[in-house]
């Protein structure tokens, strides 16, 4: 009988028929689940905190807006900042201050400028004065949103898949808290050490330098033991900080609870920096390094600054900006920066809303809104004039441009350290800055060639990724709001007390050991010297 040409007889063909089957089977269904899981949408609630650290969030919300997800931001109906947007929707509380006591606020911003002139004692009392009435601030903030009953059941029948929310003032860490919703954190870190705490991530004094003291990854012995004694003392700091928190936390919650307690319930922690600025040091698995995420926010330029800008020629542009609670200064400083600006051969864009002098340079363009981002991404952009606040500078970094920096609060002088540890800016103090001092700055920043090339060769550095850090935000908020969590990236020493996490129980145990077998072997040694003892002593009475 002739055999059959055809390869439905053949086994080995058979075989590799049923073998593209099931391939082409689980191909399917992973391009089903990779399909379902890029058309998924989901709802996030966004509780900001005002002033700076809303640039970031904003920029989160707003993408995940724009990607089809249900967005809806809590916002005070007063605030510096906070405001809407295009993509996400706003809901707003009332709160028993107006906008005449933010603008005091921004006032005595502007007077730390002033405040190396004032004896000590009263610049002592002025800080402590500026911090309280900051605290009480956010504490009615606080408790206009937690104790708004009809605002907090809405918010409870929404169903939200996540919070994104600051816990620098954690009111939405409170709010996510009860509301048992996992949290997503954006911060750049915590002043009192209270980021390592509630992350249970290791952070040694011994190399990673505390915030306030100015230190580096490489300290000195000296700065070693002033950087133990700032971590004895932060838990101390934290205290003070967020006291009244855990009043208004408490009462919410009808318990006591702590802040550390509400922190470390956080599902992720997106950290505005990345080690292109910060020292390297230990992090968790859910901790995702975002800095520059504000980078990839850009907008053209107005025709009216785009002509001043072009207008600039081969000299180019200075940008200047205090931030965004610093947005005047005490005339007397203003005119230092006039004088110095009315020399130098760039134009000069600058954030000010103060009291404008009748002589202003016309190389000088005064703005009562700067759009930074979009200045220092110009290939014009020769130099930034900045207060250090780490939006500015990782947008300095993203695009490039050496800087001039002038601390005036916060961890601004820590950040502009880092900075100038890597060569690519110049510190200024902002008491003692002259026509003199700041021109000499401005003219290294500009004409020195290594400040470019470090900044050149940190730019190519910091933006040489996988993946751009908007987006890399966005993924790993999608990924909690689709999961309602990420319980596998928590660690289990949140779980262990502070003698099991070093270990202190088995070291005693150990160390009880040790003592009992060397007792027991001292014991051993005593008795068979006494018995040869008696040996010897019995022979020679014999």
């Amino acid at each position: 009988m002739p055999v059959s040409s055809s390869t439905h007889g053949h086994p080995k063909m058979g075989l590799v028929a049923f073998i593209w089957y099931i391939v082409l089977i689980f191909t399917s269904a992973g391009e089903t689940v990779k399909s379902k899981e890029a058309n998924w949408t989901g709802s996030l609630l966004v509780i900001p905190m005002d002033g700076s650290h809303w640039t970031g969030v904003k920029a989160l919300a707003e993408e995940m807006g724009r990607r089809g997800h249900k967005v809806t931001v809590v916002i005070p109906e007063v605030s510096v900042l906070l405001g809407p947007g295009k993509h996400y929707v706003t809901r707003t509380f009332p709160v028993p201050y107006g906008k005449q006591q933010l603008d005091e606020l921004q006032a005595r911003n502007a007077e730390v400028m002033e405040s190396k002139q004032l004896p000590l004692m009263e610049k002592i009392s002025t800080r402590i004065t500026n911090m309280r009435k900051f605290v009480d601030l956010q504490r009615a903030t606080a408790e206009s949103l937690l104790l708004n009953q009809e605002l907090v059941d809405f918010l409870r029948k929404q169903n939200f898949d996540a919070v994104l929310t600051s816990p620098a003032v954690p009111t939405g860490a409170i709010l996510a808290y009860n509301l048992s919703l996992p949290a997503v954190y954006m911060l750049r870190g915590l002043p009192c050490g209270l980021d390592s705490v509630a992350t249970a991530c290791s952070n040694p004094p011994s190399y990673i330098p505390r915030f306030f003291t100015h230190n580096s990854d490489r300290m000195t012995f000296g700065q070693r033991v002033v950087n133990v004694l700032v971590s004895i003392v932060e838990p101390l700091l934290c205290r003070l900080i967020y006291w009244t928190t855990e009043d208004v936390a408490s009462s919410f919650m009808q318990r006591d609870v702590s802040v550390a307690e509400v922190l470390s319930s956080g599902t992720l922690w997106l950290l505005r920096y990345d080690f292109t600025l910060e020292f390297p040091k230990p992090l968790m698995p859910n901790m995702v390094l975002i800095g520059g995420i504000n980078c990839a926010v850009r907008r053209p330029l107005t025709k009216e600054v785009e002509e001043f800008v072009n207008g600039s020629g081969e000299h180019g542009i200075v940008v200047f900006s205090l931030g965004s609670l610093v947005s005047s200064m005490p005339k007397e400083k203003a005119d230092i920066f006039f004088k110095a600006f009315s020399v130098i051969p760039q134009r000069v864009l600058w954030r000010y809303t103060g009291e404008i002098p009748d002589n202003v340079p016309e190389n000088v363009k005064l703005m009562k809104w700067l759009p930074q981002n979009d200045l220092l991404g110009h290939p014009k952009a020769r130099a930034f004039i900045t207060h250090g606040g780490t939006h500015g500078i990782y947008e300095g970094i993203c695009h490039g441009v050496p800087m001039v920096m002038l601390p005036l609060f916060g961890d601004q002088a820590d950040n502009v350290h880092r900075v100038a540890t890597r060569g690519v800016g110049v510190i200024l103090s902002i008491h003692d800055i002259t026509v003199e001092t700041l021109l000499d700055a401005l003219n290294n920043v500009i004409n020195n060639s290594s400040y470019k090339q470090k900044m050149q060769k940190l730019s190519a550095i910091h933006n040489d990724r996988p993946i751009q850090p908007l987006d890399l935000a966005v993924f790993w908020t999608e990924f909690v709001m689709r999961h309602k969590g990420a319980d596998h990236l928590r660690p289990a020493a949140h779980e262990l007390n502070w003698l099991q996490y070093h270990s202190l129980d088995v070291i005693g145990f150990l160390l009880l050991i040790v003592l009992i077998v060397t007792l027991a072997m001292l014991k051993c040694c005593s008795l068979c010297w006494r018995r040869c003892f008696r040996k010897t002593q019995k022979r020679k009475e014999d």
